[in-house]
């Protein structure tokens, strides 16, 4: 399998969890704005208000989870792996003395023909430590010294 074919197929798998979280936190939405619709019916007093301000408190808190998942998703749309570069950067597959990374958004494991990359997005604490990086260079992470093997 040549390079652009394994970006493909990780890019694809990292699509997929995107695709997935944002279909659940969609229906946890629609079970919060039913929940709200069922408590507005309720005549109970103190408990319908409480009721209905925790409901508020997670449909604002399913709201901010939206967002975030709507910058995963832009995130995602910027990944070129079309191409491949002299320094780590977003769309790299970066072997290292440790472990396999695809520069990309933070999914963790992703395997394809039994092989693990971890998704991680550039601005996470062990993708900064990775960007701009060159084969040959070190990096001390975790008390781990990581040694860039290849770059594709």
């Amino acid at each position: 399998m040549n390079t652009l074919e394994l970006k493909s197929i990780l890019l694809k798998q990292c699509s997929q969890f995107v695709a997935t979280r944002n279909e659940k936190i969609l229906k946890t939405i629609k079970d919060i704005e039913y929940s709200l619709k069922e408590e507005s019916k309720s005549t109970s007093g103190d408990k319908h208000h409480t009721g209905r301000a925790m409901l508020q408190i997670d449909r604002e808190h399913v709201g901010y989870q939206l967002k975030e998942i709507e910058k995963v998703k832009d995130q995602l749309q910027r990944v070129d792996i079309s191409s491949t570069s002299e320094v780590v950067r977003l769309g790299s597959i970066v072997s290292t003395n440790q472990a396999l990374f695809f520069i990309s958004i933070s999914v963790g494991k992703l395997e394809v023909n039994n092989t693990v990359y971890l998704g991680i997005a550039p601005n996470s604490p062990i993708g900064l430590c990775l960007l701009g990086k060159k084969v040959g260079d070190q990096f001390n992470f975790n008390g781990k010294i990581y040694k860039i093997l290849n770059l594709e």
